[in-house]
């Protein structure tokens, strides 16, 4: 009768009969709880256990231990601490996706394309970079940057600083980027400038673990996109290293 409304909140079939049978039959010894359930009595007795843990059963110590029933709305409190670890699992995934699909890219030789959208999309780019296993190179427009998002620059900086990860960034030569930069995070960014008679970029560009990722910033549109390739990556850090040993130091 409620065997399979207990499966759907989480139990195991095997859980499902045992609660069931004490429910309909209230406080039992484990070998009648075993017998009405239809399981061997190991299976029984190891079933048992597993719904104490769980606090849906409760044992009473007599001469010959007896199994009581917990209130049914105990299933609503399991429901509620899985839903919790699910979303904690959620977070810890989104975290290492990243991680195991540049490993799944580099041992099936497919490249990978990602496309995000808006100031939380720009954000998920970044967030990317947090998990990178090597010194972040980045190309970067710091006057877009401090224009457009700043509160996310704010977090992805102090995010770095508290993982430690290091990045080296180069900047157009600008009076502003110059300001900026006097005081910016230097424990864990390293940066120089580069003269070229060009507008700003209103853009970011990052290379890390394998990948390159492409931020456009403006008032009317963010974009972000990461590129997992083993041979755009190798390209694009020989060009930064070359252009990191051209730029000036601050």
């Amino acid at each position: 009768m409620y065997e399979e409304i207990l499966i759907k909140s989480g139990l195991t079939r095997d859980q499902a009969k045992i609660y069931e049978v004490l429910l309909k039959n209230g406080v039992l010894p484990a070998s009648k709880i075993s017998l009405k359930a239809g399981l061997k009595r190991g299976l029984g007795y190891k079933i048992i256990e597993q719904l104490v843990v769980l606090g849906l059963v409760e044992k009473i110590d007599k001469k010959v231990a007896l199994f009581a029933p917990n209130h049914p709305s105990k299933i609503k409190e399991l429901l509620k601490k899985k839903s919790e670890e699910l979303e904690i699992t959620e977070a810890s995934l989104s975290g290492t996706l990243g991680l195991m699909t540049s490993d799944y890219n580099l041992t099936s030789g497919k490249p990978n394309i990602r496309f995000f959208e808006g100031e939380e999309g720009i954000k998920k780019v970044l967030e990317d970079s947090l998990y990178s296993r090597e010194e972040i190179l980045s190309y970067a427009d710091i006057t877009s940057i401090q224009k457009y998002i700043p509160k996310i620059n704010d977090w992805y900086v102090e995010q770095r600083e508290k993982k430690g990860i290091k990045k080296r960034g180069i900047l157009l030569d600008t009076i502003e980027a110059r300001k900026i930069l006097s005081s910016y995070h230097r424990v864990v960014t390293n940066s120089r400038i580069i003269k070229l008679p060009t507008a700003p970029f209103d853009s970011i560009m990052q290379i890390y673990d394998g990948k390159v990722s492409y931020i456009t910033l403006s008032k009317d549109q963010m974009i972000g996109i990461i590129v997992e390739d083993a041979q755009i990556y190798e390209m694009q850090k020989a060009l930064y290293d070359f252009t990191w040993s051209k730029a000036e130091e601050i």
